[in-house]
């Protein structure tokens, strides 16, 4: 179903045990695990703690009561509306010690894998359609030629991977960057996931911005969201990696200590963006790294393996973005590049978009443009470099007059001069070092 997204369809609360699709005795060892590391223990408590509904919760509640694992306090608490309090038996106590051994993992109920697989297709990457105007909104920061955003929107919108390559220093970290603020929406992300058993973290606040939400009435017995808590309503996630980028990063992270596994950084970046900057710098040579990618960005799925061996599908739906300021030819064989999907060359600025970017950023700089100095720069200073212009140019001269001027303390002004002391900063001479 590929249609125009502008509001993603949330993952539907569970109304029962039935609907969980967990083993029951993970979902009772969880309850026990989180009442005995949180000490809570009225219903609305331990339900906001594990991230269920009220009744959902009370089931699990009344089967751990059944196996005498936990028992009612016998007190109301005033807090809670009143609320009954349950606490754990010294068998209980026991059980959630035996099962902490097994994992450290409590709180929010972990969504199956198959489950979680749904949601997914509910708010693939795939279904958003990016218009011209969206993408322009967000890149109005940028001076770039149409030429450009006539490439970049089809390959946004069809949520497929994209190699932008082109000399160092011409935007193509500020593009990426623009096309993620240009898709807008929201997903859902899971605190954890679970397979065959094991849970697999994937919410990250570093990577995942979790959207506002309208504050529960504290008084309100019925607390109610729409939709399942289990996840996060967050903003399409960003993972931006660069020469750190190892294959072993694109692994499940076992924690023998937790005995919990994490999420790798494309599961994290399900329904968002993922952006391999200066490809080429990583340890791993650039061949290697796609040939890794190869499955995933073919069939929409990657494969993870558990410690025990046992390999098993996830779901890969991300836009791939890989940046490069080496030619495609020199790092990848036609194989791999025939794998990746759309391949935009950034080039930098001719004079005019050059001049248009100069004049942007000393207006934002609060300096003033000198004629004189600008026909120093473009007539004696850019023929010595063959007239090659880049975007991060205009950038740095400014900036570099700017310091000047602070330093001297003049009014911001250009000059000549300054431009002089700005270039020689920009370039370092070709010389041998006498020890």
């Amino acid at each position: 179903m590929n249609m125009q997204t502008t509001s993603v369809m949330a993952p539907p609360t569970p109304k029962g045990l039935g609907e969980m699709k967990l083993p029951i005795v993970m979902m009772r060892d969880i309850l026990l695990k989180t009442i005995f590391r949180k000490n809570v223990d009225t219903v609305s408590e331990v339900a906001q703690a594990i991230c269920l509904p009220g009744s959902v919760t009370q089931e699990l509640i009344d089967i751990s009561r059944e196996q005498k694992l936990l028992e009612a306090t016998g007190t109301l608490s005033a807090n809670s509306g009143n609320e009954m309090g349950y606490q754990l038996t010294d068998a209980g106590k026991a059980r959630a010690l035996d099962a902490l051994s097994q994992s450290e993992y409590f709180g929010a109920m972990p969504v199956p894998l198959d489950v979680y697989s749904e949601q997914v297709k509910r708010q693939s990457i795939r279904n958003i359609q990016v218009t011209r105007d969206q993408l322009v909104g967000a890149m109005g920061h940028l001076v770039l030629p149409d030429s450009l955003l006539d490439h970049l929107g089809p390959a946004v919108s069809a949520g497929r991977s994209v190699l932008m390559y082109g000399p160092p220093g011409n935007g193509k970290s500020s593009i990426s960057n623009g096309i993620r603020d240009a898709l807008g929406d929201n997903v859902y992300v899971p605190y954890a996931i679970e397979y065959a058993g094991q849970v697999i973290t994937v919410y990250d606040p570093i990577v995942h911005t979790a959207v506002e939400q309208e504050a529960d009435d504290p008084n309100s017995l019925r607390r109610r969201k729409r939709f399942d808590t289990r996840y996060v309503q967050c903003e399409r996630p960003t993972v931006v990696t660069g020469g750190e980028l190892s294959l072993s990063m694109l692994d499940l992270v076992y924690n023998p200590t937790a005995r919990t596994y994490q999420a790798p950084l494309q599961l994290k970046s399900t329904g968002g963006i993922f952006i391999v900057d200066d490809l080429g710098r990583q340890q791993e040579p650039p061949q290697a790294l796609i040939n890794r990618w190869i499955v995933p960005l073919e069939e929409n799925k990657d494969i993870l393996g558990l410690q025990s061996g046992e390999k098993f599908e996830v779901p890969f739906d991300t836009l791939v973005i890989f940046s490069t300021n080496f030619h495609p030819n020199e790092i990848f064989d036609q194989a791999a590049l025939r794998r990746i999907f759309f391949k935009i060359k950034i080039d930098g600025p001719d004079q005019e978009n050059y001049l248009k970017i100069f004049a942007m950023v000393a207006r934002k700089r609060g300096m003033p443009l000198d004629e004189t100095a600008l026909v120093h720069l473009l007539k004696v200073k850019y023929p010595t470099i063959n007239n090659v212009y880049a975007n991060y140019q205009p950038i740095f001269l400014i900036d570099q007059m700017i310091s000047i001027c602070e330093f001297e303390g003049i009014p911001y002004q250009m000059s000549p001069d300054l431009i002089d002391r700005a270039w020689a900063n920009m370039f370092v001479k070709d010389e041998k070092i006498v020890n």
